[in-house]
C-alpha cells in the first residue's frame, strides 16, 4: 500500500498572532511553525500502516523553504520521502490542484489528509482533493482500518458516529481521535539523523485557480471587565443578567 500524508505547516498554538500591511497579511516574525495537528494524528497513523502492514509512506505540503523543517520533522518520525510545491498556499482550492497532481503522478492508494488546518480553518482541501482525483472520501475520520483493498472508517457526525465501509482509492480528512494522543511521535536522534538521507523532492506548482483573496484579517475584541457576585445573591445575578447583559 502507498501512502501520501498532506501536511499544513501552521502556527504553534501558543504563538502571539499579528498582521501586518494594514491588517492584510499575516506576520511571521518570531512564529514557531509545527505540523497541523490533524495532520500529525494522520502522519501517526500512516506509520502504524507502514509498521504493520508494510505501507510506504510519503508526505507532502505547498509552501516555500521556510516549511522544510516542517516535513523534515515527518521524515524524522519514519516518513520515507517527502515532497514540497514551491509556492505560497493561497488558498484552499489552490492547494488542492497541487496537491492532487501529487496524487495522479504517485499513484497512491491512501492519502490521509487533516479535515482542517487550525490557522485558516477552511475545512475544504481533503474534500476538493477527492473529487479532483476521482477517489473516495471520508471526512471527520477518528477510526481507519484497511484489509487488502477494503477500508472500513468510523468518522463524527452530530450527536454521535458513524461506520463505514469503502474501498481504495481513498481520501480521508483526518482528525482527533484517528490516534490516540499518547501514540503522537517525537521524532529521536536516530530518525532525525535518518531524515538527512531520505528524499525531499522540490517540484514547480502547475498553474493553478486561485478562487479566494484575503482582504483583511482582525483580531477577535477584547474581554470586556467581569462583575463577580456571590454565589447566594441570586437577586443581584438576576438583575444583572436582566438589566446590564440582557440575556434573560
Amino acid at each position: 500500500m502507498k501512502i501520501l500524508v498532506c501536511l499544513s505547516n501552521v502556527p504553534d498554538t501558543t504563538s502571539k498572532i499579528n498582521f501586518t500591511d494594514g491588517d492584510t497579511k499575516f506576520d511571521t516574525n518570531g512564529v514557531q511553525f509545527v505540523i497541523n495537528p490533524n495532520d500529525e494524528f494522520g502522519l501517526t497513523r500512516a506509520m502504524w500502516f507502514k509498521e504493520k502492514q508494510g505501507a510506504t509512506v510519503h508526505v507532502a505540503t505547498v509552501g516555500e523553504a521556510s516549511t522544510e523543517p516542517t516535513i523534515r520533522k515527518a521524515l524524522a518520525i519514519g516518513a520515507d520521502e517527502a515532497i514540497r510545491v514551491n509556492a505560497v498556499p493561497t488558498d484552499g482550492y489552490f492547494v488542492a490542484e497541487q496537491l492532487a497532481e501529487i496524487v495522479k503522478n504517485g499513484e497512491y492508494d491512501l492519502v490521509i489528509a487533516g479535515r482542517e488546518s487550525i490557522d485558516y480553518n477552511g475545512g475544504m482541501v481533503p474534500g476538493i482533493l477527492a473529487s479532483l482525483s476521482g477517489m473516495n472520501f471520508v471526512n471527520t475520520c477518528i477510526s481507519l482500518e484497511i484489509e487488502g483493498n477494503n477500508a472500513t472508517a468510523v468518522r463524527e457526525i452530530d450527536g454521535g458516529k458513524e461506520k463505514i465501509s469503502t474501498t481504495l482509492p481513498l481520501v480521508i480528512g483526518g482528525q482527533k481521535g484517528l490516534v490516540a494522543e499518547s501514540d503522537l511521535r517525537i521524532p529521536n536522534m536516530r530518525g532525525i539523523m535518518m531524515a538527512r538521507q531520505k528524499k525531499l523532492n522540490v517540484v514547480e506548482p502547475i498553474s493553478a485557480s486561485k478562487a479566494t483573496d484575503d482582504v483583511k484579517f482582525e483580531k477577535p475584541a477584547s474581554k470586556g471587565q467581569v462583575k463577580l457576585v456571590d454565589a447566594d445573591n441570586i437577586d443581584e445575578l438576576i438583575n444583572l443578567l436582566h438589566n446590564e447583559a440582557k440575556v434573560i
